[in-house]
């Protein structure tokens, strides 16, 4: 009795452990959902709707007109938006994932190699974002099935 009382015990002491480890997690994660979603939102989707000089330049250099400049900002404008949202955060960034993997392909065939690392770096905190909110994402996408469906 005393061995299962003492499993038992160590179970609940490491499953308690785990908890707190996924609370600090989830904290850090959050302040760095905060930060991204500032920064896609003001220091990256409004300079692309302004029009802003370097916003233009690059995506003139970039060559497939200035239509994806407002498609970029809009995808990084929604995307900052559902970083923020906890239902959404998990969906908002997968899809950022993709953006991301655009931002590193331009930046390596087209315009800087150099700079191709911060969205590769951003990438990887959306992936932890995308598989923490994992359980969020499934209920959303489980909801508008159904929504779908009719049912």
């Amino acid at each position: 009795m005393t061995a299962t009382h003492t499993l038992t015990a160590a179970t609940a002491t490491a499953d308690a452990a785990d908890v707190k480890g996924r609370r600090v997690l989830r904290k850090v994660l959050w302040a760095l959902q905060i930060l991204l979603a500032a920064f896609l939102f003001f220091a990256s989707a409004l300079p692309k709707f302004a029009g802003q000089a370097d916003a233009v330049k690059t995506f003139t250099e970039i060559g497939w007109g200035q239509w994806l400049r407002y498609v970029t900002g809009a995808v990084e404008a929604a995307g900052a938006i559902g970083l923020v949202v906890p239902r959404l955060a998990g969906l908002a960034a997968a899809g950022l994932i993709g953006l991301m993997g655009g931002a590193v392909l331009t930046q390596l065939l087209v315009l800087e190699p150099a700079w191709s690392l911060l969205p590769a770096a951003y990438a990887v905190v959306f992936a932890a974002v995308a598989w923490d909110r994992r359980a969020e994402s499934r209920q959303v996408l489980r909801s508008v099935r159904s929504r779908v469906q009719g049912r």
